[in-house]
């Protein structure tokens, strides 16, 4: 059965797209099947795996108001074996309105993906940056979130929301939620304040941490323009060392 993970963060620019593109294929590597759901309207995810979002016939929108079936909206992933995406495009941003008025509408996703997950090890879905009816239906649908925080000092500006979501989301719709763990991401060596915020949150926050962290890294920054994961762009990278292991990490869990 394949194991659902939402990748949220109700801020935006912390690196949730990043993570989830090169999180992905980085798993999808060591052999498992891997499918990537693009839940946010900008579809930024669909485009860093080489998707033309303007050639779509069908998208995530389309399965989730019930207009297509799952075979009319999974793709492969550009040139990754094991990895396909259902991408999104700008009609996404209309799906709540349309939801609105549908009988359990919060569980549109799981309802799409249940009959689907055994076909996968993994499907990791990326949420928009906000706590809407889409983020909704990916926690509802989900076994756990890994949140991704940046190693700014901000970094637990919204966290907190985000937390009080979740255990809400587990009261009412998915009691079998689990905050999975913290990935920080954008860590500058050359400065004092990345290491003090990973510091400040390991000591703070009551969540389990990833040993793995992203660093604030060009190539990781370039590939998305080039429709390329991490792995696939510059194989030797800081970035996609960190983001295998954290793929490592991940897998694990599973064990």
């Amino acid at each position: 059965m394949g194991r659902v993970i939402s990748i949220s963060n109700q801020k935006g620019g912390v690196g949730k797209t990043t993570t989830t593109i090169n999180l992905g294929a980085c798993i999808a590597e060591k052999g498992k099947k891997v499918l990537i759901i693009d839940s946010d309207p900008q579809g930024n995810t669909s485009s860093g795996l080489g998707i033309d979002k303007d050639k779509i016939e069908n998208s995530f929108y389309d399965l989730l108001i019930g207009d297509a079936v799952f075979e009319d909206v999974v793709m492969n992933a550009g040139e990754i074996d094991n990895l396909w995406i259902i991408p999104a495009d700008i009609n996404l941003s209309g799906a709540e309105i349309e939801l609105i008025d549908i009988d359990k509408r919060e569980f549109m996703l799981k309802n799409a993906i249940d009959n689907v997950k055994q076909n996968y090890d993994f499907i990791i879905i990326d949420c928009p940056p906000a706590l809407n009816l889409l983020t909704i239906n990916a926690l509802a649908a989900s076994d756990s979130v890994i949140v991704p925080l940046q190693c700014e000092y901000y970094a637990l500006e919204g966290l907190t929301q985000l937390m009080y979501t979740i255990e809400l989301v587990r009261k009412k719709l998915n009691s079998k939620l689990i905050i999975e763990g913290v990935v920080f991401t954008m860590f500058d060596s050359r400065t004092n304040l990345s290491a003090q915020v990973v510091e400040e949150v390991k000591t703070h926050l009551d969540r389990e941490t990833y040993k793995s962290i992203i660093p604030r890294n060009v190539r990781l920054s370039e590939a998305p323009s080039h429709g390329l994961p991490i792995n696939l762009y510059d194989s030797k990278s800081k970035g996609a060392e960190a983001y295998r292991l954290l793929a490592q990490e991940v897998i694990l869990k599973e064990d």
